[in-house]
């Protein structure tokens, strides 16, 4: 298959069924106890900064790491896997000087997931897709990270656009099948991916469906920027993406009224990928695939959603039973939305008809 055949039959899945995506990364990684020279590999040797925790690394140094992990999702029953690329451009990888290698990372990660994608479908001729994971970066385009000068930004719009120009033509040249802009704080920046996703369709002469994912950064129901979700839709609603929805921060009960809140605003397809509840002392997340089902499965059954997956802290344990939760039930049907002025700032402002 090439990339418009497998997005057609991921077309038919999504109107027939809700769609499965994989689980957490950064996480995952952490119980593999890689150590330093895991992340230096021979390449970075004698790099002069220290790359522990610099996983996006990963897909040069221990690719079989990361197949390992895509493999294992695939396994759960995932149909659309997300490239090991949360940090993958030149803005995130500035903390580790490795800007010069971010176009080898998104190929790389790119090409390790559609090779794990091929192998499963070669297997039983079911379509896997890949994402190409865009992560927010490390700065903000929205607000100041100096509370005295109101005014500072440490980056420009058209920085973070040619940062997220330069991702999306790696991970589309690896073989991503679909542009992924996930774990949205700050809607300025997802903006800055869209627009630079919209820039290299036109370069390529082809446009991928673009998935956009929002994060409720506490119980605010707000993004970090201050938007409310229904604000957030009517920022991007633009874009006309594949689809919208809500990832991270949250475990499912406590995203429950903002991803149904999203699904009443939103005439698009609807995603949740919430973590495995919040972080403990530790750092680690406690909720089992029990623990989110029950929040999860009701979602699935009442049409709420038509993608469901996992963010921080799920396994591929999770994503099976996530998966079996949702086997036979209705995807949330779409909806005409009535052509109306509709605003954003902090609050959506609809006009009337």
């Amino acid at each position: 298959m090439n990339r418009a055949e497998r997005f057609a039959a991921l077309e038919k899945i999504a109107a027939e069924r809700i769609v499965i995506l994989d689980g957490a990364w950064g996480s995952m990684i952490q119980t593999y106890g890689l150590e330093e020279k895991d992340f230096r590999g021979d390449r970075f040797a004698d790099h002069k900064r220290p790359l522990k925790g610099n996983n996006d690394l990963l897909v040069l140094t221990r690719p079989d790491i990361i197949r390992d992990i895509h493999d294992q999702y695939l396994d759960a029953g995932a149909d659309i896997t997300s490239t090991n690329t949360f940090s993958g451009t030149t803005i995130a990888q500035a903390d580790y000087a490795l800007e010069h290698v971010v176009d080898d990372i998104n190929i790389a990660a790119a090409r390790i997931a559609r090779e794990a994608c091929d192998a499963f479908t070669a297997r039983d001729g079911r379509p896997r897709l890949v994402a190409g994971a865009i992560g927010p970066t490390n700065k903000t385009l929205s607000l100041s990270p100096d509370v005295n000068d109101p005014a500072r930004r440490d980056v420009t719009f058209e920085e973070v656009a040619e940062a997220y120009r330069q991702q999306t033509r790696g991970l589309i040249e690896g073989g991503a099948d679909i542009v992924l802009i996930e774990t949205i704080f700050d809607t300025l920046n997802a903006k800055a991916a869209i627009y630079a996703a919209e820039e290299v369709f036109d370069e390529i002469g082809e446009r991928l469906p673009v998935m956009i994912s929002g994060t409720i950064t506490d119980l605010s129901g707000r993004t970090l920027s201050g938007q409310t979700v229904e604000a957030f839709w009517h920022s991007v609603r633009h874009a006309n993406p594949w689809s919208v929805g809500l990832n991270c921060a949250l475990g499912p009960k406590d995203m429950d009224a903002h991803i149904r809140a999203l699904a009443r605003a939103a005439n698009v397809r609807i995603s949740a990928y919430p973590n495995a509840g919040l972080p403990n002392a530790m750092g680690g997340y406690d909720e089992t695939p029990a623990d989110m089902v029950r929040v999860m499965e009701p979602w699935a059954a009442q049409g709420v959603v038509n993608i469901m997956g996992g963010c921080c802290g799920t396994t591929p344990a999770h994503i099976r039973a996530i998966a079996a939760a949702a086997h036979g039930k209705t995807p949330r049907k779409g909806w005409v939305c009535e052509p109306v002025m509709r605003l954003s700032g902090l609050e959506p402002f609809t006009a009337a008809a």
